[in-house]
């Protein structure tokens, strides 16, 4: 299935270890990994987890580019 949804990756000091955030589904909605891939990997099964178990679906939030290409 296709999605349009964010995770954001973060260091933890706290916790020593990567902090992956879903945060269209809200500020609980965390998992973590010792390496970046591993946390990037269990957001990924967090993510399929939340969209098979969550009804209706938040919509994604996405990137809205605001730069203006000037011509010389």
């Amino acid at each position: 299935m296709k999605t349009h949804y964010s995770i954001i990756i973060q260091w933890s000091d706290e916790d020593s270890c990567y902090i992956a955030s879903l945060p269209e589904f809200g500020q609980y909605a965390l998992t973590h990994g010792k390496t970046y891939e591993e946390a990037l990997q269990n957001g990924k099964e967090v993510l399929e987890l939340l969209m098979g178990s969550t009804s209706p679906l938040p919509p994604p939030q996405t990137f809205k580019s605001s730069i203006t290409q000037i011509h010389a």
